[in-house]
């Protein structure tokens, strides 16, 4: 079995990605697999070459160049029935690459939003994670937001609003945050991960540009009352029908948020596990608290109908020992293998209960009849369209 390691694309997230992709193809080389990285660059161009699984092939500066050996692919849809099939011209034939089983590593837009997720459906190819829907729905921090409070899952007061309504009618919006909502305020795009383009606004003064800032990253920003005294939680989840959830990770960070420095640069990332100082597991929490979080991560988990793994991200406020369900992220960096691995999963082990997810998963949809025979063709009078 051919497995496709998709990563890259046309997302602000790019280079996040390309650290879980080389992180998971090496992993699943050592473990024996035959694994083809499927490289998406930013300019949208797509690369195939077993050299791409090395996240030192990255690092090199001269690695754009480089990648013009690996390109010139195309998606041959015609041959792609059950599998992904993608060719290009040779010296003496063409070139075939058939992937069996595709395991996404995007992060953002372009990816984890259910746009790739629906090009593996339409070919019918089994997948590793969450589908079309919970892809996209989670992606969206509005959206996610509102399912949360038809389920009555505790999240903070927020409103949102698109850039169209931002420039027609940006005094409203603005005396409406100041008259309903508490100081700070977070202003946030609604569909995008890693805390780009998010901001921590304690005045006035500084709303409108947080707002324009977002605006640049999307067409629709949320903002939310700020939970302070906080203790940024995060609990992984993993599995099918049957979910199981990891330890709780507590997630320390120097500024005003968890920011994308705190996230991945600083001492490696308390992202990628590698800050250890900053991320405290089994997070400090009465034991009623932990159980009452882990129960709402696999609720949440459900709602969205997610299968494979995520992660559910909570906001804890220490004076009040209350919790907020903030977002979920159905292609976590990583796939957060340290909290996993705090958890008594290893990195492996975790990889091959995600294949054999998809798998099942993927036999589970073929099992459903996809045809239906009836005689409208024959009804239908020819050039009038009508019964």
């Amino acid at each position: 079995m051919n497995i496709g390691v998709f990563f890259g694309s046309q997302s602000p997230e790019h280079d996040v990605s390309i650290i879980t992709g080389t992180l998971i193809a090496t992993e699943l080389v050592k473990s024996g697999h035959n694994v083809i990285p499927v490289y998406i660059s930013k300019k949208g161009e797509w690369f195939i070459s077993s050299q791409l699984s090395e996240l030192s092939f990255f690092k090199s500066s001269n690695y754009e160049e480089k990648l013009k050996d690996f390109g010139g692919y195309s998606l041959n849809l015609n041959k792609s029935i059950g599998r992904i099939v993608f060719e290009r011209k040779g010296l003496f034939k063409n070139e075939k690459v058939a992937i069996d089983l595709a395991f996404p590593a995007f992060h953002g837009q372009n990816g984890e939003d259910g746009t790739i997720q629906g090009l593996f459906e339409f070919v019918n190819i089994a997948y590793v994670g969450c589908g079309v829907l919970s892809s996209a729905l989670t992606m969206d921090k509005v959206w996610t937001k509102l399912i949360y409070q038809r389920f009555n899952i505790p999240t903070t007061k927020f409103i949102n609003f698109t850039k169209e309504q931002w420039l027609s009618n940006s005094v409203n919006i603005i005396e409406e945050i100041k008259s309903n909502f508490a100081w700070p305020v977070f202003v946030k795009p609604a569909r995008l991960g890693s805390s780009i383009g998010i901001a921590k606004v304690k005045t006035e003064k500084d709303l409108e540009t947080s707002i324009e800032v977002a605006l640049h990253y999307d067409s629709k920003v949320l903002v939310e009352e700020s939970v302070e005294d906080l203790m940024d939680i995060t609990v992984a989840v993993k599995g099918g029908s049957s979910p199981v959830t990891s330890e709780i990770q507590e997630s320390d960070f120097s500024s005003d948020f968890f920011s994308y420095e705190d996230k991945y640069l600083k001492e490696g990332g308390a992202q990628t596990g590698n800050a250890q100082k900053r991320i405290v597991i089994p997070a400090r929490l009465e034991e009623n608290i932990t159980d009452k979080i882990k129960e709402t991560a696999l609720e949440i988990y459900k709602i969205f109908e997610c299968t494979g793994t995520a992660r559910v991200d909570f906001l804890y406020n220490k004076t009040y020992k209350k919790f907020y369900a903030n977002e979920i992220n159905t292609l976590p960096g990583t796939l957060y293998h340290h909290l996993w691995k705090a958890s008594n999963v290893e990195f492996s082990v975790f990889l091959e209960e995600l294949i054999d997810t998809a798998l099942k998963t993927h036999n589970s949809k073929n099992s459903y009849t996809k045809t239906f025979s009836s005689e409208i063709l024959n009804k239908i009078t020819p050039g009038k369209g009508k019964m």
